[in-house]
C-alpha cells in the first residue's frame, strides 16, 4: 500500500479553504501566486479565472491567514524541539501542542517548558515549600499558619512563618499561571466581559487638561 505524501502547505490551505468556505484548489493558486510576488489587487483584477474569481476582501483574508498561519507552525516546531530537547516531550503533551490553533494557547502550553529567570516559585520549591503549597490548596480548612509552622528552616532560608507561606504563595501563583486551560479561560472570559475605566487622579485636573476626554470613561 502506498501513503501520498502530503506537502508541506496543504494543511494551511486546507484551513483557509475551510474558514472561507471555497475550494482548498482556489487557495492553493492564490496562494502560490502571492509566494510568486503578485499582490492581492492584481490577483483579484486580472487572475480571477485561476482563483475561482475569488475577490478582494476574500484574498486580504487569506493574505492574513496565511501569514498567521505560517508563523503558528514555525513556532510550534521551535516549541516541540525546545521541549523535547530538555526530555519532556510525553505523547500527551505532543498532542496539546499539535492540537494548538492559536499563537495564545500555543505559548499558554509552552510556559511551564519556557527557559526562564530563577522565580521566587523555584526558590521556594527548592527551600521545600512545595508540599506545604499542595496542602493549602487541597485543604482551605486548614489554618494556614498552623500548617506552615512545621516548615520554617533557617537553614534552608524559611525564617519563620510568614516566609513559609509567602513561599507557598509563589508556587501557587507560579502554577496558576502556566496553567493553559486557566489561562485561556480567563482571557476569553476578559474578552467577553472586562471593561476598562479610567479616572483623573484627584488633584490633577489641571494638570492633565489636555487628556481631558478620558477623565472619565469607561
Amino acid at each position: 500500500m502506498t501513503v501520498p505524501v502530503q506537502a508541506p502547505g496543504q494543511p494551511i490551505n486546507r484551513k483557509i479553504a475551510e474558514e472561507l468556505g471555497v475550494g482548498e484548489r482556489q487557495v492553493t493558486v492564490a496562494v502560490d501566486l502571492l509566494d510568486g510576488g503578485a499582490t492581492v489587487p492584481f490577483i483579484a483584477r486580472y487572475r480571477k479565472e485561476a482563483t475561482g474569481a475569488l475577490d478582494d476582501a476574500q484574498l486580504r483574508t487569506l493574505e492574513e491567514r496565511l501569514e498567521y498561519l505560517r508563523e503558528l507552525e514555525e513556532r510550534r516546531a521551535v516549541i516541540l524541539e525546545s521541549v523535547r530537547s530538555q526530555g519532556k516531550l510525553d505523547e500527551v503533551l505532543e498532542a496539546q501542542i499539535l492540537a494548538a490553533d492559536s499563537k495564545a494557547r500555543l505559548e499558554d502550553i509552552y510556559l511551564p517548558y519556557k527557559p526562564k529567570r530563577r522565580t521566587k516559585a523555584q526558590i521556594a520549591r527548592e527551600a521545600g515549600l512545595e508540599p506545604l503549597a499542595d496542602d493549602l490548596l487541597a485543604h482551605p480548612e486548614h489554618d494556614p499558619h498552623q500548617e506552615a509552622a512545621s516548615y520554617v528552616d533557617e537553614a534552608r532560608g524559611v525564617a519563620d512563618v510568614a516566609a513559609a507561606l509567602d513561599g507557598a504563595r509563589a508556587i501557587l501563583s507560579e502554577r496558576f499561571a502556566e496553567d493553559a486551560d486557566l489561562i485561556g479561560g480567563l482571557r476569553e472570559r476578559m474578552w467577553a466581559g472586562g471593561r476598562l475605566v479610567s479616572r483623573v487622579r484627584e488633584g490633577q485636573e489641571e494638570a492633565g487638561t489636555k487628556f481631558a476626554d478620558y477623565f472619565d470613561v469607561s
